[in-house]
Parts: structure tokens; C-alpha cells; sequence
């Protein structure tokens, strides 16, 4: 089974990484906590007034790479391995992807070794990806076409709202994805 793993949100901990830094450079402006999260993408979180200093975080040299691993992810990257899974990390850049398309190599290379590099797949359009399931946080996947993996949303609270697909985390991802395998068996 071919498994696609999201890295920011999913392997490497944006959030964690970014309220740190926000309360370390503006201590008298209150952070959106991750858990009162209601978009995918940070910036519609701030006023418009505070998104270009939420954006010079996150674009920064050495953001990208200095992420701290979710907690349980390496784990279980590992253990699906073991079990004799095809393990690749799909990932889209930012926009702004001068510092974070490198970084997310030297994230990979640090976290995982230099030859997990070889599976990280760097792309704007998932859906242009062949795998068996997506382990994704983006609560909605578009693009060029309709895919042929299955969708798992790695749980966020901004991504509560959808009902309609199977949600893990890196506490439960035994079960879930002990169910898809089962399912794929059927």
C-alpha cells in the first residue's frame, strides 16, 4: 500500500513552531491558539493588520527546517515501514517557497535520514500524485483531477467541520488505518 503523508501539520508541527516564535517577537499581541484554529491557512486566523508579521515568521530562514516533529509521527513513520509500507511525504511549498523547498529536504534529512529524501514528494497539485491514501490536515484537496487516493484528515480544529472522512491522529493511527487496509482487502 502506497501512503501519502502530509509534512507541515501532519509530520513537522507548524503551529507549535509559529505560537512560539510569535509570543518570543510580539509578547503583548495575543497569538490565535491552535485550538481556536477555524482556517487551514494561518493567515485568515489574523486581522489584516497582523498578517504580514504572521507571514515573516513563517517564511524565515530556518522556520521551515527548525519545525518540531508532531509528537508520535517519526514513530509511526517508522513502524509503517517496518510493516512494509510505501511511505512517501507529499508536500506543497508555500508560496513564498525561497527558504521553505530546501528546508523541507534538510527537515526530512534531519528527522528521518538522508535516504527518506528520496521519498518526499514536493507539489502544488496532490491530486496529480498516485498513492493509495493521503494523510492530510487541508480539509479540502483540489486539482487538476480527481484522485485516486483515499483521503484521511489528519485531525486539526480547523478541519472539525468535515464529517464525511476518516480522521486520525498519531494516537489512534493503528486503528484507522488497520481499518483502510481491511477495507482495501474486501
Amino acid at each position: 500500500m502506497l501512503i501519502l503523508l502530509d509534512q507541515d501539520g501532519v509530520l513537522a508541527d507548524f503551529d507549535q513552531a509559529f505560537l512560539t516564535v510569535w509570543r518570543e517577537r510580539y509578547p503583548d499581541i495575543a497569538p490565535v491558539e491552535h485550538e481556536d484554529r477555524k482556517s487551514f491557512h494561518i493567515l485568515k486566523d489574523y486581522p489584516r493588520e497582523l498578517r504580514g508579521r504572521a507571514e515573516a515568521i513563517y517564511t524565515a530562514p530556518g522556520f521551515v527546517r527548525d519545525l518540531p516533529p508532531v509528537p508520535g509521527a517519526l514513530e509511526a513513520v517508522k513502524a509503517l515501514l517496518a510493516l512494509g509500507m510505501d511511505i512517501r511525504i507529499c508536500t506543497s511549498p508555500l508560496t513564498q517557497f525561497e527558504n521553505c523547498v530546501m528546508e523541507k529536504y534538510l527537515w526530512v534529512e534531519k528527522h528521518l535520514g538522508r535516504e527518506a529524501t528520496n521519498r518526499l514528494i514536493l507539489t502544488r497539485d496532490k491530486t496529480l500524485v498516485h498513492g493509495d491514501l493521503l494523510i492530510d490536515d487541508k480539509p479540502e484537496i483540489n486539482g487538476a483531477i480527481r484522485p485516486r487516493w483515499k483521503h484521511i484528515l489528519f485531525d486539526a480544529p480547523y478541519n472539525r467541520h468535515v464529517t464525511d472522512r476518516p480522521r486520525m491522529t498519531w494516537t489512534n493511527w493503528r486503528s484507522v488505518l488497520a481499518g483502510e487496509l481491511y477495507a482495501a482487502d474486501a
